[in-house]
């Protein structure tokens, strides 16, 4: 009797178990709309909106709303107006759980992601499990778009580490170069290590190395590099402007410092007057900060007249992109099959529906390039320029 009486407690709790964890994988928890109250479609973000790397989350969050109100003054989709909400995560990716769960649970529908790698890769994690659609402006790691529902507008780590090595291949073949880069960084790390995948043999390389452990004393850096005319530095802005500042008499004045994305905003950066440095700075972009023709020059215009010149930088350019591409590729959906989109749908809907148009024919052009596509990866395709941020002291007028 005893034996018979502990079998159905237990067959009792195990359907408890049961039901509970049934519970959390069916409309309990993932699949739950919470969208169905929408009177708007809502885009989500995450990004640094104080801190160190607050010029880039602050030129993502203004330039993703510019074209949110340029949209909603247009009228919308079929009348139906968008919302960003952006959310601070200092460039710390601890905080991304908690800024992606409010956004969720608060009706967002598709996502920018994040502005930077490390807690792109924490989004990428939390946005599969809810099929959320989201086209990052900035997150440039190579695994940020490894899932099908993530998509990049800047070039991935692997391609800017690519595009550099072959720029160098093209014009430094048997010659000497330096890199200044950061090892526990994935970004850096990340384009420096497809950088040497893709660099000629001919080429000889001088690395100094860096980590969090000090990002305010190069001095050991610029000993190593000292002689080098050609610095590739594959990192943000900060440390290479604090390298540059303690390098400007020990480096030739005549070198090259050669940057990627991370280099954008080193011209505007507080305490830093770039025009104290000899050297030339150039790096690799989609984006010309001084271009005078063409949808860069409309929207560096549009965008220094509403939020000024501190915060222009090629990020904000191509969050401006990823909201115009995502309602694009919405109303290319809504123009083929009307009953595709509703602002109530869910996010895993409207991720489906963004997914058939991103790996389709879809192409956007805008600020950052003509006729973009992605392709099966998630990985951007358009073309990358070399542009001078400011030229060598004895070229400049």
């Amino acid at each position: 009797m005893k034996h018979n009486t502990f079998n159905k407690i237990t067959a009792v709790l195990m359907a408890v178990v049961m039901l509970a964890t049934g519970c959390l994988l069916s409309a309990c928890g993932g699949d739950k709309n919470y969208a169905a109250n929408n009177t708007e479609f809502v885009i989500g973000m995450s990004g640094p909106l104080t801190g160190g790397a607050a010029i880039y989350g602050v030129a993502v969050k203004n330039s993703a709303q510019m074209a949110v109100d340029e949209i909603n003054a247009a009228g919308g989709l079929n009348g139906v107006m968008f919302k960003l909400v952006a959310t601070d995560d200092m460039h710390d990716a601890t905080k991304v759980a908690t800024n992606y769960a409010n956004l969720y649970e608060n009706g967002m529908q598709v996502s920018l992601g994040t502005v930077t790698t490390k807690p792109g890769l924490e989004w990428k994690n939390l946005s599969v499990d809810d099929n959320v659609f989201f086209l990052t402006p900035s997150a440039s790691g190579d695994a940020i778009p490894a899932n099908a529902n993530g998509f990049q507008m800047c070039f991935a780590d692997g391609n800017q580490g690519k595009v550099a090595a072959d720029y160098i291949n093209q014009n430094f073949a048997g010659k000497t170069i330096g890199v200044f880069y950061k090892s526990d960084d994935p970004y850096s790390a990340g384009i420096y290590q497809q950088f040497k995948a893709n660099l000629s043999s001919s080429v000889t390389t001088v690395e100094a190395v860096f980590t969090d452990a000090n990002t305010t004393d190069f001095s050991t850096q610029i000993d190593t590099l000292k002689d080098c005319e050609f610095i590739f530095m594959p990192i943000y802005y900060q440390p290479a402007s604090i390298f540059m500042l303690q390098a400007k008499d020990k480096v030739a004045a005549n070198a090259v410092y050669y940057g990627c994305d991370g280099l954008d905003g080193i011209a505007s950066a507080e305490g830093f007057d770039i025009n104290s440095i000899p050297q030339e700075v150039s790096m690799l972009s989609h984006f010309d900060s001084n271009a005078t023709t063409g949808a860069a020059k409309e929207y560096i215009d549009k965008y220094v007249a509403k939020y000024g010149a501190d915060t222009l930088n090629q990020f904000g350019a191509s969050a401006y992109d990823c909201v115009y591409a995502i309602y694009n590729a919405m109303k290319a959906a809504y123009e083929a099959d009307n009953s595709s989109i509703s602002v109530t749908m869910s996010a895993s809907e409207l991720c489906e529906v963004l997914k058939a148009q991103f790996n389709g024919s879809f192409s956007y052009s805008g600020v950052t390039g003509q006729n973009i596509s992605w392709d099966s990866t998630g990985y951007v395709q358009k073309t990358a320029i070399r542009y001078v941020v400011k030229p060598a002291a004895s070229n400049e007028n």
